[in-house]
């Protein structure tokens, strides 16, 4: 593999990063199993890896610990935190009271004492972002962690939390990971040429739109049995997704690949990406997905596919992707009736 720069961080990743999502209770509980997946990215060549805290309630940095016992060194390892660890409310977030007891619940899963990128998992609205930023610097200092970086944070906050890096003297997010597929286009409006601007990488996830790129969701037929049509079921069966699936096969066939080539190869064809993250749940899932890593798509075959799904838009909402508390609270797009009476 031809490895990249993440961001100016000076560290060097493979253009595949493994994700260890279904790794675990979720999906793949047969430990051995997903530590021999582990062992087959690895020797293939991807030397990134990206999990977190509460994949699985930590189940997967168990995982991931075994995995890299006497391959540590050779790994850059990334894990986030942010996403509720138990049923008390400050067992989340990103202030410094939740992170400095995550980041040890995570070394010791991981069996490591550093962390080579920690990521914060979503914003956290309720909290000032140079509270987290300097509980970060802290772990960089402390030896604990290497780098930072952010997830699925939307444009504004990723300035904004440049800009208070800056002018507090801060360690600074490198990386971000937002979502991105040929369904889901909306980061190249303004979250990729920000990472360019700011020399931060991208490790981009769900590059198969959650399966739905893999070809095995088609119009018209009775869905899967899968772990995703039961918790993504709305996107699953969204009839804009199916229409742009339909159209995107005989693409792929034209060029002489499976639809899921065509979506790998599609965003690491952007300049600002980085890494996709890869998502396996067996060992046949990853062999396909390894089978295409150097797929390269032409400008008749990129022009076909923003033909379908124009450049800058998502053809449906991303299940998972972050939603402002504007958009989810109506009462905080609403006056109070009796103001409003008055008015």
């Amino acid at each position: 593999m031809q490895y990249r720069n993440l961001g100016r961080t000076g560290i060097k990743v493979s253009p595949y990063c493994l994700g260890a999502m279904m790794f675990g209770g979720i999906a793949n509980s047969d430990h051995d199993d997903c530590v021999r997946i582990i062992h087959k990215a690895l020797d293939a060549g991807i030397n990134i890896l990206d999990t977190a805290d509460r994949y699985s309630q930590g189940e997967s940095e168990e995982i991931v610990g075994k995995a890299l016992k006497g391959r540590r060194d050779k790994v850059v390892l990334a894990t986030k935190v942010h996403g509720p660890m138990g049923q008390e409310q400050n067992q989340q977030g990103s202030s410094r009271r939740w992170i400095t007891q995550a980041v040890e619940g995570s070394l010791r899963r991981l069996q490591t004492d550093h962390i080579d990128l920690y990521q914060i998992h979503r914003p956290s609205p309720d909290t000032d972002v140079e509270e987290t930023l300097s509980v970060l610097t802290d772990l960089m200092r402390a030896g604990k962690v290497r780098a930072i970086g952010s997830s699925t944070f939307p444009a504004s906050e990723i300035v904004e939390a440049q800009w208070v890096a800056e002018r507090r003297g801060l360690a600074r997010f490198r990386t971000e990971q937002p979502p991105y597929s040929i369904l889901n286009r909306s980061i190249e409006g303004e979250v990729l040429p920000l990472c360019q601007t700011y020399g931060m990488g991208a490790l981009v996830w769900s590059p198969l739109a959650k399966g739905l790129l893999t070809g095995r969701y088609r119009k018209g037929e009775a869905m899967p049995d899968s772990l995703r049509v039961k918790v993504f079921a709305k996107q699953m069966s969204d009839e804009r997704n199916l229409d742009a699936v339909e159209r995107l096969i005989p693409v792929a066939q034209a060029a002489g690949l499976s639809l899921t080539h065509l979506a790998m190869a599609f965003v690491m064809a952007h300049p600002g990406v980085t890494s996709a993250i890869l998502g396996p749940r067996t060992m046949p899932q990853l062999d396909d997905l390894l089978a295409g890593a150097e797929v390269r798509l032409d400008d008749e075959t990129l022009d076909r596919i923003d033909t379908i799904v124009a450049p800058g838009t998502n053809v449906a909402p991303v299940g998972g992707a972050y939603e402002p508390p504007a958009v989810l609270d109506a009462t905080l797009r609403r006056r109070p009736l009796i103001e409003r009476r008055a008015a």
